[in-house]
């Protein structure tokens, strides 16, 4: 079971069809190939969702599903971090909440931190800032509670262009599979992260500035102004449990 923001829902591996899938459908593949059987998936992560919908209502589903997960993964909190009085405390809190709750459930919890963005956006060094203390301190946590933990954001090889989408806030398919090579990695998979190939060198030019600033963070600060999300209306791409078959080869 997967929850988090647009993160984990897959926002940027985008299909043919128009749907998404991302870093947690790979993983799912990865995992039913690595047993060779079927396993159960189910995705309740939705574009846009601050912490505390994640772990009130994403963990909420997850947990009355039936049967019950066996493990989840938990990533949220970019979102947060972009509002202008992010509370890295209360994130804290909140992903404390989460541990409990699945501790008292007896379900296995996996957390993950996103992929660091923040070279090539606007106000980048708060973003790093805000970035850098969220993960240290769940980071603190997941020790403190024997959890694992999947820190992409300290993943150097991630933060180089060519595994981000246009948006530069997004991971792009190169991004999906890097961080579910790290996820199957982490837990215990013979499958290793590969760096991607790298193209040409990115080009900062004005002209290019000036277009990624009208198509990307005007209609964002549009959205934040009018108090409405990119996953408005939105539910989780796999509310109920799909079964996910054994490929030939891991899909990452």
């Amino acid at each position: 079971m997967a929850i988090g923001d647009s993160f984990t829902e897959g926002v940027g591996d985008e299909l043919p069809d128009g749907s998404v899938r991302g870093w947690a459908d790979l993983v799912a593949a990865g995992l039913a190939t690595a047993r060779g059987e079927a396993v159960r998936y189910a995705n309740l992560a939705v574009r846009g969702r601050l912490l505390e919908p994640i772990v009130t209502g994403q963990l909420g589903a997850a947990l009355a599903l039936d049967p019950a997960p066996t493990l989840v993964t938990l990533n949220g909190g970019g979102n947060d971090m972009l509002r202008p009085r992010a509370d890295v405390g209360r994130l804290v809190a909140m992903t404390a909440h989460a541990i409990r709750r699945c501790a008292d459930a007896g379900v296995r919890l996996v957390l993950l931190s996103g992929g660091d963005p923040s070279d090539r956006l606007p106000f980048g060094r708060t973003v790093r800032r805000r970035g850098e203390a969220l993960t240290a301190r769940v980071a603190e946590l997941a020790a403190a509670h024997g959890l694992l933990l999947v820190d992409c954001f300290h993943d150097t090889e991630i933060r180089r262009p060519h595994y981000w989408s246009a948006d530069r806030l997004h991971l792009n398919a190169n991004g999906h599979r890097r961080v579910a090579g790290l996820v199957l990695a982490a837990l215990g998979g013979d499958i290793s992260p590969e760096p991607s190939v790298s193209g040409l060198p990115e080009a900062r030019r004005l002209l290019t500035e000036a277009r990624y600033y009208r198509e990307h963070v005007l209609p964002w600060v549009q959205r934040r102004l009018r108090g409405h999300s990119s996953g408005d209306d939105q539910a989780g791409k796999h509310a109920e449990w799909s079964d996910v078959e054994p490929a030939d080869r891991p899909h990452v």
